[in-house]
């Protein structure tokens, strides 16, 4: 029992000494160019300075993040693969697909709760529309101007978006992409009629002049969009918003687990970085792995009645 007693401490110690050498790599599940990506790598850089290890960003994209989120199932639970993800992989995505290739709970340890944003409805500049009831009106009147945006099918803006279609009485065609690049790259060319995404995504543009938005998600105006009503201001009882947070492979020792947690923590409390989040219309939020956890059971609670009465399912 003595001899046994000591393999196991050993063994114990030697885990969290793993994680403290060579390289962590954080997977993003959606390409480059978009706020989520540009958090990540803020953080990372804080983190490389903070741990003394190389942190690495790599995006691995496609499936609206679940093919990260797989990749990260399969990684050493030691502290070296990180994947910092949307709530749509682990809170709508189990409510959508009948079959995952992971499951949101069982093979993830939460790590950090990252930030919130809110959501944006734009128009492009070839839809003939200044606000969101002459998009309703658009939209009555011709169905070509129906077809819009997000960032990916079963995304949180995809479902809010849903959500609003119903309020307004009026059937919307959505058009998923891989990412918020590519999908604002067709708005600005006129190739869709409109886009429902983070208000980080849309402000810059609409700043710019480029996209016209129309409807922001909150209870309040942001910000970031001041001249942007709310959708309740418009008359439309829905109100919503999304997070990111860094998760592990599940197994990972807790105190492995502790050690990214704070310093991912510490990276989005540095004043440079809570600075230029504010940029892209985030709010760093900066909470534990319990507090994530918690988040997580909540929104998952909440989200899967909507998504069970929209009747969407994938490919629909």
């Amino acid at each position: 029992m003595h001899k046994l007693a000591v393999l196991l401490l050993s063994v114990g110690i030697a885990l969290p000494a793993a994680a403290q050498q060579g390289t962590i790599k954080i997977l993003v599940g959606f390409p480059a160019g978009a706020s989520l990506d540009a958090m990540t790598r803020l953080v990372a850089d804080k983190m490389q300075a903070s741990l003394g290890q190389t942190v690495i960003v790599e995006n691995r994209t496609g499936a609206g993040g679940q093919i990260a989120m797989t990749a990260l199932k399969s990684s050493p639970a030691d502290g070296t693969v990180l994947v910092i993800t949307p709530l749509v992989t682990v809170v709508t995505a189990p409510h959508v697909f009948a079959k995952l290739p992971y499951d949101p709970v069982a093979d993830f340890a939460p790590v950090a709760h990252a930030a919130n944003f809110l959501f944006a409805f734009a128009m492009g500049p070839a839809t003939p529309a200044k606000d969101l009831k002459g998009y309703i009106a658009l939209v009555k009147q011709d169905p070509k101007f129906a077809n819009y945006a997000s960032a990916a099918t079963g995304s949180l803006p995809h479902f809010f978006s849903l959500l609003f279609a119903e309020k307004a009485g009026i059937s919307l065609n959505h058009i998923g992409y891989r990412g918020t690049a590519a999908a604002l790259t067709d708005l600005l060319g006129g190739q869709i009629a409109a886009f429902m995404g983070t208000v980080s995504d849309v402000a810059p543009q609409h700043k710019a002049g480029k996209v016209h938005a129309v409807a922001t998600s909150g209870a309040q105006r942001s910000k970031h969009l001041p001249d942007v009503p709310t959708f309740r201001e418009l008359g439309y009882d829905i109100e919503g918003g999304g997070w990111y947070a860094a998760y592990a492979p599940a197994g990972t020792p807790a105190t492995v687990v502790e050690r990214l947690s704070k310093a991912i923590i510490a990276g989005l409390h540095a004043p440079d970085v809570v600075e230029k989040l504010d940029t892209y219309g985030m709010e760093p939020t900066g909470l534990g792995p319990a507090e994530l956890a918690r988040i997580q059971k909540r929104d998952y609670d909440l989200w899967g009645p909507v998504i069970k009465a929209s009747g969407f399912k994938p490919g629909s």
